[in-house]
């Protein structure tokens, strides 16, 4: 926890504090920025039990125009579960072929280029064509 809140929690190191370091008029402005920042706190927090109390009410609402429907709730949630899901994209198929200490490897063209091809045609004066497969 921070050293200010660590002060301002405990009443003893409060009053000490506020004996040897602060003015009254310093203690006072303290005071109403502490007060301003609970009340946006407080403000915040009801905006938010206010929002969950809404979403809560909402469904409450459905799932009462579920049932007047003689839809059991549980039913749904199989139903969803059971929905098919969204596939993934097929992998890209490799575009180039190269050599790494006897052992065969691609690359898709795709991203940062492998090191080792990379040497291959800024050292070795081959071009990415010669690599196609």
């Amino acid at each position: 926890m921070i050293d200010v809140f660590k002060t301002l929690l405990n009443l003893r190191s409060l009053r000490a504090a506020a004996r040897e370091e602060f003015t009254l008029e310093q203690l006072q402005e303290a005071l109403e920025k502490l007060q301003t920042v609970v009340a946006e706190r407080e403000e915040a927090e009801a905006e938010s039990r206010q929002a969950e109390k809404e979403k809560e009410e909402k469904l409450k609402a459905y799932r009462d125009m579920l049932i007047a429907d003689g839809i059991d709730p549980e039913e749904l949630l199989v139903t969803l579960a059971d929905a098919p899901k969204k596939s993934k994209r097929a992998p890209r198929p490799a575009k180039y072929k190269f050599t790494v200490d006897g052992e065969e490897r691609t690359w898709t063209g795709q991203g940062r280029m492998p090191a080792p091809l990379k040497e291959a045609i800024e050292n070795e004066g081959k071009s990415l064509d010669d690599f196609l497969i």
